[in-house]
């Protein structure tokens, strides 16, 4: 499971719901939330949080706030 899958376990998200609120296929729901080698797009980010009522930065944050710069 991605992290964004377990994002949305943890809120008991339906998938279904999201890739119907989304315009996403169900295909790319679960692309999305099973498979680590997946890449979200920023529009799909954005799209995927405002549909669980979440800000896209929050979602952002968990997501990807673990990258830092390279010196």
């Amino acid at each position: 499971m991605t992290a964004l899958g377990e994002i949305l376990a943890k809120r008991s998200v339906n998938k279904s719901m999201v890739a119907k609120r989304t315009g996403l296929s169900k295909a790319r729901m679960n692309e999305l939330t099973l498979s680590p080698s997946a890449k979200l797009r920023a529009n799909e980010l954005y799209l995927i949080a405002k549909a669980i009522d979440m800000d896209p930065c929050e979602l952002l944050n968990l997501l990807y706030g673990h990258l830092t710069l390279v010196q």
